[in-house]
């Protein structure tokens, strides 16, 4: 094979959505609160990613309309967390954009979900809030 060949591609390999339940849903949730209220922003970097990869999971998972802007969010914030050189007001931008977004969900939630994702909308933007100072 020349330098000038096409290079054999390997087929990707069909994602399958993961079934996720209810309680995994609100396992999930009170998690990321817990997390998010016991650690500080400055050095929650990989604790942060394994949440954030968490998440990516399930809202792939998910076929709820208006999920775009956090699934792009939230993986901008894991690419961010992994380099320790990354300003924090940088970190701060993306973590008052989730909770803005995260706001806008919690409103049009249904029962169980509507105060979880209402916290969660005001820990990260505290959290965002605490970095850009």
């Amino acid at each position: 094979m020349d330098s000038t060949s096409n290079t054999p591609q390997t087929p990707a390999t069909p994602e399958v959505p993961m079934a996720v339940s209810d309680q995994q849903n609100s396992a999930l949730l009170d998690d990321t609160i817990t997390f998010l209220t016991a650690s500080t922003p400055a050095n929650a970097g990989e604790q942060g990613r394994i949440e954030i990869d968490r998440w990516e999971a399930v809202l792939a998972a998910s076929d709820r309309p208006g999920l775009a802007k956090i699934k792009q969010e939230l993986a901008q914030l894991n690419t961010l967390l992994a380099d320790a050189k990354t300003p924090a007001h940088d970190i701060a931008e993306i973590l008052a954009t989730l909770g803005a977004e995260t706001a806008k969900v919690a409103d049009e939630a249904a029962g169980e979900y509507q105060v979880p994702l209402s916290n969660l909308s005001k820990l990260l933007i505290k959290a965002g809030s605490s970095l850009s100072r």
